[in-house]
């Protein structure tokens, strides 16, 4: 409840103090003995320790130790985050089932109350879209984690809604925040959560299209009908979709693109290259990308003042240039194989998690802003180490 809470209201010391408590939790269970094997089984807190010892295990080429000792502490939740949720007695269905509702109700109702600020001051709103900003969130969140926010509830609504422990009233409600949540998102117009919903709509149609072919083919009409349609009737995405044209027309044509967004991860995204090509199997570090995109932009600054000068937003990008090839398998390894696993695939909040952010971390480094690694990382305890345990057979 203190991830959840902190993160709806980027209440900082709630999310700090979670692991903590998760960690608490394990270390008080009755049957600790016999659970403690658990975690060393779970394969999904396996990958997670693997992801963070990405970090420890670079000390021996990073040059840039103040940033390393930094992560090395900033990551450590994800160790003690899929402890908690291997080795701590596990939450009930009721309590997963609660804690569910309460985010996703959560998250829309936010999403409407931002609406209703956009719909408030309509000429300022569509203002910011012009020029590539967004509406703010009422509490504060940042609008690429809460765009991913507004996806994963619209997915996570409508399973929710069909549990056996959902009542008439609290299925009419559930929906109606499924569809809450997809309002606002398109209204808003915010780009990464749009991206990470359609792409799990449309994977998801493909997963079911041997199985469940007629299901498949109906979900993928209603995702091409909802594009068309916000398009169509909704200012806000127009204004989206001509801004970003032309900011990628800009950047083509070399002109100045100091205020604009999409060219100036483009220019990162060139620069991450050159990186790459350099260091193609280990990267430069994972403390030291910072350091290597600022020395390669002293470069090629792409007519970029310092302060105009953004680091790479593509976390697959982050990681092959901080950790090479190596990284990248790591991280890939953490996304794909519980989608390989059929026990897992199956499960509908699993997989839209997993789809949504895979393909939100095409248009952002998610881990490397606070509130993205702690939105990653405690989604992935309750959702992915929570299932495999799950599988596990009973000690």
């Amino acid at each position: 409840m203190a991830g959840a809470i902190g993160l709806l209201t980027t209440a900082r010391a709630l999310v700090a103090l979670a692991p903590v408590a998760g960690v608490a939790a394990a270390l008080l269970n009755p049957q600790l003995r016999q659970t403690a094997t658990q975690w060393l089984r779970n394969g999904a807190a396996q990958r997670a320790a693997a992801l963070y010892l990405l970090i420890p295990l670079t000390w021996w080429y990073t040059s840039d130790w103040s940033v390393w000792r930094h992560e090395v502490y900033r990551q450590l939740p994800l160790i003690g985050v899929p402890l908690a949720f291997a080795v701590a007695v596990p939450l009930s269905g009721r309590q997963r089932f609660g804690l569910g509702v309460g985010f996703v109700g959560s998250t829309a109702l936010l999403g409407l109350a931002t609406l209703g600020r956009y719909l408030a001051d309509p000429a300022w709103a569509q203002e910011l879209i012009g020029t590539g900003q967004n509406v703010p969130s009422v509490t504060g969140i940042f609008h690429i984690y809460f765009g991913i926010m507004l996806a994963l509830s619209a997915f996570w609504a409508v399973s929710l809604s069909r549990e056996a422990r959902a009542g008439r009233l609290s299925r009419w409600l559930l929906l109606g925040a499924a569809a809450a949540a997809t309002l606002s998102l398109h209204v808003l117009v915010y780009r990464t959560g749009l991206l990470a919903f359609y792409a799990a709509l449309f994977v998801s149609g493909l997963l079911l299209l041997f199985r469940r072919p007629v299901l498949a083919l109906a979900l993928l009409a209603v995702g091409i009908a909802l594009a068309t349609t916000a398009y169509v009737s909704l200012p806000s995405v127009q204004k989206r979709i001509g801004a970003t044209l032309y900011d990628i027309n800009e950047y083509n044509a070399g002109r100045d693109i100091n205020q604009l967004s999409i060219s100036r991860r483009l220019a990162a995204l060139h620069n991450a290259q050159v990186l790459v090509a350099e260091h193609p199997w280990l990267g430069v570090a994972p403390a030291d990308v910072r350091q290597a995109m600022d020395e390669q932009f002293s470069w090629q600054t792409y007519g970029l003042t310092q302060e105009n000068r953004v680091m790479i937003h593509n976390q697959y990008v982050h990681y092959l240039v901080g950790a090479g090839v190596a990284g990248l398998l790591l991280w890939l390894w953490v996304l794909i194989t519980p989608l390989v696993q059929p026990g897992l695939r199956q499960n509908p909040y699993v997989r839209a998690y997993l789809l949504i952010f895979a393909a939100a971390a095409l248009a952002d480094s998610l881990l490397e802003m606070q509130i993205g690694f702690n939105l990653f990382v405690f989604l992935y305890g309750f959702l992915v180490v929570a299932a495999d345990r799950h599988r596990q057979p009973s000690v």
